[in-house]
């Protein structure tokens, strides 16, 4: 089967993820520039060719406590995605989603699974924030980050996902600009090797992470 290797960007639209505002605004982040090689999508899934480095990501989790992203997930199967709590659909869609998915994996799989939340508007998700919206969310078993909006932002470009700085509207509101594409790291590589973008239902979920567990390609 051929390969096709197209900018991040480009393989979004390909694959049919999109770049989301999660706001009424209608600006859209740049491109990270990314090369990308993907083999065609298949369901919900995009596997990459050419795996992703998990990000070098230092931040303080919702205890406050410093939380090494490599450190902490390594040989664990891995979800990363980057949003923020005060968005009105898209972040609590997708943490919902894959909350309703994890229950149906068995409990020992459960266990093994992380998610990972970081966030896009550090200035107001606290690690006190990100403690209350998780659980509301999602599922307790979340992990929240926030720390300086520039790290965090360096470490979403080295997965290909791009977000701007918080931007104030006139009407008082914040938008925040985030690719909403959750990426999947293995547990046997600790690399990004699946993409899957906002319009991921709980049932797609729930057909991929068992394998997305175990390491495998969905």
């Amino acid at each position: 089967m051929r390969k096709k290797t197209v900018l991040a960007a480009a393989l979004v639209v390909a694959a049919g993820l999109s770049l989301s505002a999660c706001s009424s605004g209608g600006d859209t982040p740049a491109s990270s520039g990314f090369e990308v090689s993907a083999q065609p999508r298949t369901g919900a899934a995009t596997v990459l060719d050419q795996p992703f480095a998990k990000p070098d990501l230092v931040l303080k989790d919702t205890r406050g406590e410093t939380f090494d992203l490599r450190e902490r997930t390594k040989g664990r199967p891995t979800l990363i995605y980057f949003g923020y709590t005060h968005c009105p659909d898209v972040c609590p869609l997708t943490m919902s989603n894959l909350a309703i998915a994890k229950k149906q994996l068995p409990k020992a799989d459960q266990d093994k699974l992380q998610v990972v939340f970081v966030t896009t508007d550090p200035e107001r998700d606290t690690s006190a924030e990100l403690a209350k919206w998780l659980p509301a969310a999602g599922d307790p078993s979340f992990i929240g980050l926030t720390g300086d909006f520039p790290a965090i932002q360096a470490g979403a470009k080295q997965i290909g996902i791009g977000i701007d700085p918080p931007k104030k509207e006139k009407d008082g509101t914040v938008v925040s600009m985030h690719g909403a594409q959750v990426v999947a790291f293995s547990p046997t590589t600790d690399e990004g090797y699946v993409l899957y973008g906002e319009d991921t239902t709980a049932d797609a979920w729930a057909k991929d992470l068992p394998k997305l567990v175990a390491g495998e390609k969905p």
